[in-house]
């Protein structure tokens, strides 16, 4: 984008000239656009108290960090602050600690009261944070690939009252490799070929996968294009600095057909998905490419000058010499830089950790230093639990974010450990933050389960100072339902010991490929870390969190419901905590299961199978309380991008497909990776599985043949595919009361918690 220097000089005078003119904030004065962007979040927010709220711009040119101020003047709230993603943090800063209200990713509680509270004394809050990060590259497969205009601009909004100022931002990149390809002289039958399925589209765009859940419908690409700009506008209207994509060498097969002197050559394999083509960075035409990409991108998007590559996010370099990663480096900087000579280069740290014999220290030095000072910032993903900085001398003296990601695959699940996010924080800002640690993030692969860690992490951006976890956790109590019950914040600091004390959950046997449990044979990935456990009388449920304790916990939020039975975030939490409660069964009645099986008595089996399929069918129970753990919502919100019968068919099939069996074939790596625990996936996907593979178990034992796992697999995936091709449909609205359905289950399995089986 080219700017006149000259009318941004003039426009900045005539909004000085305003500001003298019409001082004073109870008079009427021109708007800056950051003023005006943040007038206008307020009335989406909240529309019947726009006149009790006064934002005002700071012009001090010698502002170098973000800032807002909050003071009260002549009967107003006074909100100034140097964009409007600073004013908007301001305005949420007062909301929760004087109006007792609170915004969330699914609900918000903003019973205000009837007269504002005065701040009596200025408050000005700066950070030290340059960069407020969020989203992955995954967030947009697994949570968000059907949103649209609506509720992106909620989400928008969210992020700048927590002020987000730097989110990576990719929907529409179809569109310009669209143009990019093109011009390279790819036909559209080549194209189409690299284009994977709009939900597995990020995995496409970090260079894992080609054609996977492909072709893409046109409409799609054009649709996207009208969102992105919807999107980006916003954004920037706020203030923020949207991180775009650079070229990382990725290209199509085919491209070498058309270049055949290039250096095209084909990387290792990704989740037994046959490996992608890279082009080589040192050849020339790698320059070209890069080049083109940002400036079609620029064309049609605008730039705000940071662009993500992730040359080898989960795949090594084809040679560790460090003369050839510092070339590599180099020509990916300048390929970006040659389009947009303020370029800055966004790198995942990921591979650090991921690949970590790879990147040793001369290979990660030799990598980083390449590029200019400056003009990269590295995200260190995994801060609480596998942090990299630390690891990498600071990323070699490169600019870096703190971050964490708290979810994976999108896991429907209540987790994160706020005592080990705060140390591992501190640890890294006392040691680094006078240096290059220049900002603070959270990168889910998931985002909708957890928002106590967005809460708590962003606070964080304006207020670094530790804080007593119990005391916070209970204020969050107090905001989320606008109560000052004892027990309401009781009940929290008791999910503090439990579910939010543990880092991420385990991979869970009732949701993946029914099996036999191996007692104390459990295996560790790099991905999931799969706890060794043994039922025992002193662990009857082996699982990564004290059941007998969030049993309490659970009846303790069921005593609130008579007073907070109208409150939608309490309801979504008791839906959550019940679900959870639910869940914390599989390794027991899997056990059981298994046990029955392998003492071949069969009455014993009869018995557990049924426990069992009643635990499935409770979950099925429980998820339907609420929309936000509804399969129904995501597969029509998947349909509603389709223009034609056709596009509906394949847009179900691409929302079914990616969190089952992820790659579209029966023969697969990935099954259940991203498997949910929502409404309908129990009755349809997860249950039928379970009843074959009970059924068989039974047939072993009656005719006394032993099990055949590969007969039964082959069975089962055949259940699997031919699900994702179905379009049965499923309810997109609550079937049941929360609180009816919590107090069914709480007497139904408080055997369990006696001591009797």
């Amino acid at each position: 984008m080219i700017f006149n220097t000259n009318n941004v000089i003039i426009k900045y005078v005539i909004i000085g000239w305003c500001i003298l003119l019409f001082s004073g904030c109870t008079e009427k004065r021109i708007q800056t656009p950051y003023e005006k962007a943040s007038y206008d979040l307020l009335n989406r927010l909240l529309p019947n108290h726009t006149d009790h709220f006064y934002f005002e711009e700071s012009m001090d040119s010698l502002v170098e960090k973000d800032y807002f101020e909050i003071s009260s003047e002549n009967g107003k709230v006074v909100i100034k602050g140097n964009n409007a993603v600073s004013m908007s943090s301001g305005l949420y800063w007062y909301l929760k600690n004087y109006c007792n209200a609170q915004v969330s990713l699914n609900y918000n509680q903003l019973n205000l009261p009837e007269v504002l509270p005065i701040v009596s004394e200025k408050i000005t809050i700066e950070t030290p944070f340059e960069y407020r990060y969020l989203f992955n590259y995954c967030t947009y497969g697994y949570s968000m690939p059907w949103w649209d205009w609506e509720e992106w601009e909620k989400m928008i909004d969210y992020m700048a009252i927590q002020g987000v100022n730097m989110p990576l931002s990719i929907i529409g990149q179809e569109a310009v490799w669209l143009e990019v390809l093109t011009e390279l002289g790819m036909s559209e039958k080549q194209i189409n070929e690299f284009f994977v399925g709009s939900a597995h589209l990020p995995w496409g765009w970090m260079g894992n996968i080609d054609g996977v859940g492909g072709p893409l419908p046109k409409n799609w690409i054009k649709q996207r294009v009208v969102l992105q700009k919807k999107i980006l506008a916003r954004m920037r209207s706020l203030g923020m600095k949207p991180v775009l994509q650079g070229f990382t060498g990725h290209v199509p097969k085919s491209l070498k057909e058309l270049y055949p002197e290039s250096n095209i050559f084909q990387i290792h394999d990704w989740a037994g998905i046959s490996g992608t083509w890279f082009l080589d960075p040192t050849d020339e035409l790698f320059q070209k490419i890069g080049k083109l990409f940002i400036e079609k991108q620029t064309a049609l998007f605008g730039t705000d000058h940071l662009y993500d590559a992730d040359c080898f996010i989960e795949v090594d370099p084809p040679s560790n010499d460090p003369e050839f990663l510092k070339k590599v480096s180099q020509s990916v900087y300048q390929s970006m830089a040659s389009a947009d000579p303020e370029a800055t280069w966004v790198i995942q740290g990921w591979f650090f950790f991921f690949r970590k014999d790879f990147w040793q220290p001369e290979q990660g030095r030799a990598f980083l230093n390449a590029i200019p000072k400056n003009k990269t910032i590295v995200l260190d993903l995994y801060g609480e639990k596998n942090p990299t900085w630390d690891k990498t001398e600071a990323f070699y003296g490169q600019p870096w974010v703190w971050n964490v990601i708290c979810n994976e695959d999108q896991k429907v699940n209540m987790s994160g450990d706020l005592q080990t996010m705060q140390d591992n924080f501190q640890e890294a800002f006392q040691r680094e933050g006078k240096n290059n640690l220049k900002g603070i993030g959270v990168i889910p692969e998931g985002i909708g389960f957890n928002p106590i860690i967005q809460e708590f992490i962003y606070e964080k951006a304006w207020k670094t100072e530790n804080v007593d976890l119990n005391s916070w956790i209970g204020d969050y109590a107090q905001r989320r339902y606008n109560t000052k019950n004892q027990e309401a914040q009781k009940a929290w600091q008791n999910l503090l010991n439990t579910v939010y004390g543990r880092t991420r959950t385990m991979w869970s046997p009732l949701i993946t490929t029914p099996r036999l449990l191996k007692v104390d044979q459990t295996k560790e990935d790099i991905r999931h870390v799969r706890k060794d456990f043994s039922i025992s009388e002193e662990d009857p449920f082996a699982w990564d969190f004290d059941v007998n304790k969030f049993n309490e916990t659970a009846r303790m939020f069921l005593e609130l419901a008579p007073e907070l039975k109208e409150n939608e975030a309490f309801r979504f939490d008791l839906t959550h905590i019940y679900r959870e409660l639910m869940h914390a069964f599989s390794h027991r009645f899997i056990y059981d299961v298994s046990k029955a099986y392998h003492d071949k008595d069969l009455t014993a089996l009869e018995k557990s199978e049924n426990q069992l399929l009643k635990l499935l069918d409770d979950m099925e129970a429980i998820t339907g309380t609420n929309e936000n753990f509804m399969l129904g919502k995501w597969l029509e919100d998947a349909k509603d991008w389709g223009l034609t019968p056709e596009e509906k068919k394949y847009y179900e099939w691409n929302a079914r497909t990616i969190i089952t069996i992820w790659q579209p074939w029966k023969e697969g790596y990935l099954r259940d990776y991203a498997g949910k625990t929502w409404n309908g996936m129990f009755s349809g996907y997860y249950k039928p599985r379970w009843e074959l593979f009970l059924n068989t178990l039974k047939e072993s034992l009656k005719n006394n043949r032993p099990f055949d796992p590969s007969a039964y697999d082959k069975a089962v995936r055949e259940i699997d595919f031919n699900w994702t091709h179905s379009n049965e449909t499923y309810p997109t609205k609550p079937t049941g009361n929360v609180i009816e359905v919590s107090k069914r289950l709480e007497k139904d399995y408080q055997q369990y918690f006696n001591g009797k089986d």
